[in-house]
């Protein structure tokens, strides 16, 4: 597992020990950011069930000005914030253990709009749905921003959630990707 590129390519990350998390291949990593970049110039990302950080990594490596990291788990967090500091992102990161939806509560209150929000959460406890709708409901998504979904192969997700709005979708072996923006209403 590595950074694919931008200005940690290359970076080997390490991975969390145990089977608890399923890191995004290299391959799948790659597809995905050139569905949505493939580089950025600025904005803010969240790495909602981060596990490793590879996501949210590879974002501020191809651009991103700064992202959050959340998982629940005590022994990805240590990996994440390990992960940073090889890529040198310390004052670009924020990192807490928490739940998805305590996490987003939280986010809420603080009043944070994400130009990115990637979502990668455990497959047989798919809540994909739930959170972009309260996400959508409370505009935590800018508008064109955009949310990345990776799940099961067999999970088909809605062509919409409120104003989300899906714009891509690819399988990749077992695994898919789906890919929603935020549009306004009058759009």
């Amino acid at each position: 597992m590595r950074v694919v590129s931008g200005t940690c390519k290359g970076r080997p990350l390490k991975a969390v020990p145990g089977n608890t998390t399923r890191p995004t291949t290299d391959k799948v990593k790659e597809a995905l950011f050139n569905m949505i970049g493939p580089y950025f110039d600025g904005g803010i990302g969240l790495d909602l069930f981060a596990g490793s950080g590879g996501l949210g990594l590879e974002a501020l490596s191809r651009g991103l000005e700064r992202v959050i990291f959340i998982d629940r788990e005590s022994k990805a967090i240590q990996v994440i914030n390990e992960n940073i500091r090889a890529c040198k992102f310390e004052e670009q990161t924020e990192v807490y253990r928490n739940d998805a939806d305590r996490a987003l509560k939280a986010l809420i209150k603080r009043e944070i709009n994400f130009d990115y929000i990637f979502l990668d959460p455990p497959y047989k406890k798919q809540q994909l749905v739930n959170l972009m709708e309260k996400m959508d409901q409370q505009n935590v998504v800018k508008t064109n921003g955009i949310i990345v979904c990776e799940h099961s192969f067999d999970v088909e997700l809605p062509q919409s959630v409120g104003q989300l709005t899906q714009i891509k979708h690819e399988k990749y072996g077992m695994i898919a990707v789906t890919i929603y923006s935020r549009q306004t209403s009058e759009e």
